[in-house]
């Protein structure tokens, strides 16, 4: 399964559709129906299921179907072919995390032969990596159309460790217009690019004032919220004054960190302390600022339904944070007990030649026929 799943070029940027729909095939040869969930224009969709009696307390298990792309990363192998090698399964999305979703679904004759109890539901989204779009979606069908779920297992690769935190992300887009004109003549002109300079620096320096802040008992690393800028676009010609520049940017926010309030304070600078200066040699100068998603944080929950139970399956008594941005938060968001626990390591997530250990894939498989014994009894 793990080998089908790996197979399908499910690049944040193509349709999913051929997984989406070979998951459908799958769970209908076992008699059980699936419900698609679309985005827009039909060319993605979310995929949920339910294996067992349609009653309150079933747990959902939750995994994203795309992954990050290759181009211009050294791999040794083809990506979408897993190649096994010194105990170790390589593949884009090995890791990152179609395995969790491939051993659970390889599951499905385990629990229809010991017969649930209990239901499990499977819930596989799209557009994860690209700001966790496609799942509110889901959510929203799966709180309004199936029996309340006790609790969430969200697969993102943990080594099979309970993550009971993960910080939020906010990902940004400013657009900064000024005017061309000759680089010789700089009067005249207002650079894009050397506002936007400016601009990114402005956001490096909230993050520094966030690290001189922070509490080093906070359980991320780094313990405080990040704002980093990723990519840059703008300009013509090295001898031409830019018009337009744009750059993408993101608030990795701790759980009681408002990110609004870092894309207010940064929007007030623009509006008070730069576009007046601007507007004096270019009336026309703009700052536009454009939020394209935004993920909220994982808490810790109190006694959570979803860590006990995980806890009671691994046999581990500690609970840790992450520092990137999952679906759990979505989940948590919508009223539903939520942890992250899957096979895998995130440090070789998006790296070329990805892989996951052997024995995190038997590790994630003993976790599973565990949770349909309990779900059976």
């Amino acid at each position: 399964m793990i080998d089908k799943l790996i197979g399908f070029d499910t690049v944040s940027r193509n349709s999913n559709m051929e997984l989406i729909d070979f998951v459908a095939d799958y769970l209908e040869s076992h008699g059980i129906s699936s419900t698609r969930v679309f985005n827009d224009d039909k060319t993605k969709a979310n995929l949920y299921a339910t294996v067992g009696p349609m009653i309150e307390g079933g747990i959902v298990l939750s995994g994203h179907t795309d992954v990050v792309p290759v181009e211009g990363q050294p791999w040794s192998t083809d990506p979408f072919t897993v190649v096994e090698k010194d105990g170790r399964l390589y593949g884009r999305g090995t890791s990152d995390m179609k395995s969790f979703s491939a051993i659970a679904l390889s599951k499905v004759p385990e629990m229809i032969e010991k017969g649930l109890s209990s239901p499990i539901h499977f819930a596989l989204s799209y557009d994860e990596e690209v700001g966790c779009i496609g799942a509110p979606r889901m959510i929203e069908q799966i709180a309004a159309n199936l029996p309340r779920p006790r609790a969430v297992i969200v697969g993102e690769p943990t080594m099979m460790d309970i993550v009971s935190a993960h910080k939020g992300i906010l990902t940004l887009v400013t657009t900064v217009t000024g005017r061309e004109a000759h680089s010789s003549l700089v009067e005249d002109g207002v650079s894009a690019v050397m506002v936007g300079a400016k601009l990114i620096s402005y956001i490096t320096d909230m993050m520094a004032e966030n690290k001189a802040r922070s509490d080093a008992d906070c359980p991320f690393s780094p313990p405080y919220t990040t704002l980093t800028c990723g990519v840059v676009n703008g300009g013509t010609a090295g001898n031409i004054i830019a018009r337009e520049c744009s750059f993408m940017w993101d608030i990795r926010h701790i759980p009681e960190d408002d990110p609004m309030m870092f894309v207010n304070r940064f929007i007030a600078h623009c509006d008070e302390e730069v576009l007046p200066g601007l507007r004096k040699i270019a009336p026309e100068a703009s700052i536009v600022t454009e939020i394209r998603s935004n993920v909220p944080a994982l808490n810790p929950e109190d006694s959570g339904e979803a860590e006990m139970l995980v806890r009671s399956l691994t046999g581990k008594n500690t609970a840790s944070a992450v520092s990137y941005a999952a679906e759990a938060g979505q989940f948590q968001q919508a009223g539903f007990s939520t942890v992250l626990c899957g096979p895998g390591s995130i440090g070789v997530a998006h790296q070329p030649n990805e892989y996951i250990d052997i024995a995190q894939v038997k590790a994630a498989e003993e976790f599973m026929s565990k949770l349909i014994d309990r779900l059976s009894q």
